[in-house]
């Protein structure tokens, strides 16, 4: 098997309290009853995986203009993509020697916002778009009704797009990338175990574990960032055991000093 060939893009940097990463990190008790609270910058990330079929591209990530009115205004306040004018996907994929007429195909792991905002540079191309089953759906009951998660944009996804939808716990579209279905963040978070001939392997979590709290220590994320609290955990402990039996290493959400570790790993 030739092996695959994996470039990390840098997509700029969220900065959020820690409470809505790691579930009770700052609370207030009698003893301390106004505890500090830390406001931390997370990273934003895509994965370029390169195999012998064909260039994926692992989520989109934020759309530009983020902070100027395109996300709905609570959901930036809590969540600042304050780079993301600086980061356009064919920008940030020039910078680590790729184009989007490079991408063979896109995989989603889920359609939030920091996630799905550059899928408009697919709308007509007919490439494909992998995303599972649980979660389309889910992403457009949520961003045309009041109910659902609010972390959905449909102008994120409501494009001319070629959906390419992933069936069932674990699939592999390309050999030697297997998708892994991890629910609990939303229904249809995708992961995926990515085999390599020179390296070991290589487990994407994404986002159901933002950083290595939620991952090392099962601390879950706060009840606003879980569609299933008791799906997180199964999902936690999947990916934990997948992890041990390749002995592979992990790929987080969100967490800065991982990320930038494995920038100059893989």
């Amino acid at each position: 098997m030739a092996d695959i060939d994996l470039t990390l893009v840098d997509r700029g940097r969220v900065h959020a309290d820690m409470n809505f990463v790691v579930d009770g990190h700052s609370v207030a008790t009698y003893s301390n009853q106004k505890p500090e609270h830390d406001y931390v910058e997370f990273a934003v990330w895509n994965l370029v995986i390169e195999t012998a079929e064909a260039t994926v591209l692992w989520d989109t990530g934020s759309h530009p203009e983020a902070g100027d009115g395109y996300w709905p205004a609570p959901l930036f306040d809590a969540f600042a993509h304050v780079d993301a004018a600086d980061h356009h996907l064919p920008d940030d994929l020039a910078g680590v020697g790729y184009s989007i007429d490079d991408i063979d195909a896109v995989v989603m792991s889920h359609l939030h916002l920091d996630h799905a905002g550059g899928l408009e540079h697919f709308a007509g191309t007919g490439v494909p778009i992998y995303v599972h089953r649980e979660e389309l759906p889910f992403a457009y009951y949520s961003a045309t009704t009041t109910e659902g998660s609010i972390a959905y944009h449909a102008p994120d996804f409501d494009h001319d797009l070629n959906w390419q939808v992933v069936h069932g716990d674990r699939t592999e579209p390309f050999r030697g990338v297997e998708l892994l279905h991890l629910p609990g963040h939303t229904p249809g978070l995708m992961g995926a175990l990515i085999d390599r001939v020179d390296g070991p392997p290589v487990l994407v979590v994404g986002d159901e574990a933002y950083v290595g709290a939620n991952y090392e220590d099962g601390r879950p994320m706060a009840t606003g960032l879980l569609w299933s609290n008791r799906d997180w955990h199964e999902s936690l402990q999947y990916a934990r055991d997948i992890e041990r039996r390749h002995d592979a290493t992990v790929l987080l959400g969100h967490d800065l000093d991982r990320f930038e570790q494995l920038q100059g790993e893989l």
